[in-house]
């Protein structure tokens, strides 16, 4: 059976210092938060998933959101160098964490990405051109990934933090798509599932294996999802979503 792994790591006690970039700030109940942490680690482990919880970053902020720190493929590891200068030092645990599973290639100044704006498709790498993720970086991407196969192709984003803000995948070959922030011609061969126009931050879900996890505060897309015969498991998130966080940011899942 394959093996899977997911490496989280514990809310940091100054989240409410967290970078933003769409949404204002509002006050985050650091409590709940880690509530609704600890609920989505039991989420995965309920899938069977190993998780390696790390300890908080009490100084580093969105340290919490994992993803953006390394884009993990099965053949590779890549350290990102994020967008946000203030996390950039996330970076050394996250390598210690995944040295021993992974070949790990470093994205050199000036590149700069966020794990959250990397999607991958089977040997497709979709990168979002954001205000976090650069040219340079996916030059680099393309470089270190093409030996294995991969193409990796630049994706314009717009009026959200991330590409996976904007789509994710949630079925094979079908995404969950929000097209006022990315065209679905990027995509080409993929199949699509719109959500609903109210609830434009609802594009983001957790694909892991043949598994889904999703929120319970987008109902409207929720009732898509399930009339396209997907059954999610239900975890809330709503509170770190209040530091631009979803449910992609908070861990990185990868096949051991």
């Amino acid at each position: 059976m394959t093996r899977w792994i997911a490496i989280t790591r514990a809310v940091s006690r100054s989240i409410a210092n967290c970078e933003l970039t769409y949404l204002k700030r509002i006050p985050i109940d650091l409590e709940n938060a880690r509530r609704q942490h600890d609920t989505y680690e039991a989420a995965l482990r309920s899938l069977g998933l190993e998780v390696v919880s790390l300890p908080e970053e009490p100084e580093l902020p969105d340290a919490v959101f994992v993803e953006d720190i390394a884009i993990l493929l099965d053949e590779c590891a890549i350290l990102t160098r994020p967008g946000a200068g203030s996390r950039r030092p996330e970076s050394e645990s996250i390598s210690q964490s995944l040295a021993p599973y992974r070949k790990l290639f470093l994205i050199q100044a000036p590149g700069t990405v966020d794990g959250g704006d990397v999607l991958v498709v089977g040997k497709q790498v979709f990168v979002g051109t954001s205000s976090r993720s650069n040219s340079s970086a996916i030059e680099q991407m393309q470089r270190l990934l093409a030996p294995f196969g991969y193409s990796v192709q630049a994706v314009p984003v717009s009026g959200c933090l991330h590409l996976k803000s904007a789509v994710t995948q949630v079925a094979p070959g079908t995404l969950l798509i929000n097209p006022e922030w990315v065209d679905g011609n990027s995509f080409p061969g993929m199949q699509f599932i719109e959500v609903d126009s109210s609830e434009t931050s609802a594009a983001n879900a957790l694909l892991v294996g043949e598994n889904l996890i999703y929120q319970p505060v987008f109902p409207r897309t929720l009732a898509r999802l399930k009339a396209a015969g997907i059954r999610p498991l239900l975890v809330d998130q709503s509170e770190l979503a209040k530091a631009e966080g979803a449910l992609t940011c908070c861990s990185l899942v990868f096949k051991g």
